[in-house]
Parts: structure tokens; C-alpha cells; sequence
């Protein structure tokens, strides 16, 4: 991520160098404070700028202040941040403190060290699979016998259809993941059945 000053705003650029898409550090979830804190800064950083090398005092304050904030927005972003000193141009790369022993790490690296619950998720998948599979047989089954066979197939389209989209849906929520796996795969061998069941 980067810091600049586009006119008197901050704004904050990801990865791509001068073509990378920039972002309204209020559009960001760092804090009104931290917001407001980087364009009061960036207006006074243009304003430096425009009076000339003349004000040293007020450069060096300008540069120290935009350290700070590219510290802090480090920090609220857990990203490296680079900064380009508007008064010095000197490009400087401010990395993210590192968490305190006893802080809570935070929540990507969270979800990434918890185990997968194998055994239970893999229980929870065989018994979606046969309440599917099971369901959608006697959906077919009965269909086929007491109607025609297209009829049993048409049901079992429909039936897909009104699931497909609640399959998708819940396939990365953790715990409704192993049931969405059990459905899905139930549905599958389902229609080997039905196309047995009807040709």
C-alpha cells in the first residue's frame, strides 16, 4: 500500500506503481480519526510545498507527521505502507508493528491455524448425502411408477435447481460446508439413480 497526496487529499494506492487504483482514505475501515488526520496532513503538506525550500522547520514537521500517520495506518492495515516524503522525496517503507506478546493475533491468522474438524465434518457430509440421495430416489422412484419417467426427470430438475443455489451459497460458511459437500455429492449420485430409475 502506498500514502500520497493527489491536490490537498490523501490517498491511499495498492500495488501497480503511478496506474494503481486509488482509494479515499475515508472509504476505508482505519477510523474517521486516522482519515481526517492523513488529509489535514496532506493539505498541509501541499501548502509547505508551495511556499518553497524557504520553510525547513515546517518541512521537517510535515515529514515527521506523515511518518507517524504511515506508522499508524500501518499498523490499522497490517500492511506495509510506503510513503514518499513530499517535502524531501525520500521514499521510505514503514512495516507494521509486531503484536505484543499476549495480544490477540489477529483474525486472518486466526482462521488460518484452526484444525479441520475431519471426522466430524465427514459425518455430517455422509448423512447429507444419503438424506439426499434417499430423498431425491423416492422423489423419482414414485414419480416414474405412478406417472411417467420425463415427469421423475423433470422433478429431479427442479428439485437440483431450487438446491443448486443454496449449495453454492453456503459452500464457504465453516460449519455449513461439510453439509453443502454432502448435499452436493448426494445430488450427484442421486442422478446416476434417477437415470437408472426412469430409462
Amino acid at each position: 500500500m502506498e500514502l500520497r497526496i493527489r491536490g490537498e487529499r490523501a490517498v491511499l494506492a495498492g500495488p501497480g506503481g503511478e496506474h494503481a487504483r486509488e482509494v479515499d482514505p475515508r472509504r476505508l475501515a482505519i477510523g474517521a480519526d486516522l482519515a481526517q488526520a492523513l488529509h489535514e496532513w496532506a493539505r498541509v503538506a501541499s501548502a509547505v510545498s508551495r511556499t518553497g525550500p524557504d520553510t525547513e522547520v515546517a518541512g521537517s514537521v510535515v515529514s515527521q507527521r506523515g511518518r507517524q500517520l504511515a506508522g499508524r495506518l500501518a499498523a490499522v492495515m497490517g500492511t506495509p505502507v510506503r510513503f514518499v516524503d513530499p517535502v524531501s522525496g525520500v521514499e521510505t517503507v514503514v512495516e507494521p508493528p509486531p503484536p505484543a506478546p499476549g495480544e490477540r493475533e489477529p483474525r486472518r491468522a486466526r482462521h488460518r491455524r484452526e484444525p479441520v474438524p475431519w471426522f466430524t465434518g465427514l459425518t455430517v457430509s455422509a448423512f447429507a448425502t444419503v438424506l439426499v440421495v434417499v430423498a431425491m430416489l423416492a422423489l423419482a422412484g414414485t414419480l416414474a411408477r405412478e406417472t411417467s419417467g420425463w415427469l421423475a426427470v423433470l422433478a429431479a430438475l427442479v428439485v437440483t435447481g431450487g438446491i443448486a443455489p443454496s449449495l453454492w451459497l453456503g459452500r464457504n460458511l465453516p460449519i455449513l460446508r461439510w453439509a453443502v459437500l454432502g448435499a452436493g455429492v448426494g445430488l450427484v449420485a442421486a442422478w446416476v439413480g434417477v437415470l437408472v430409475i426412469v430409462f
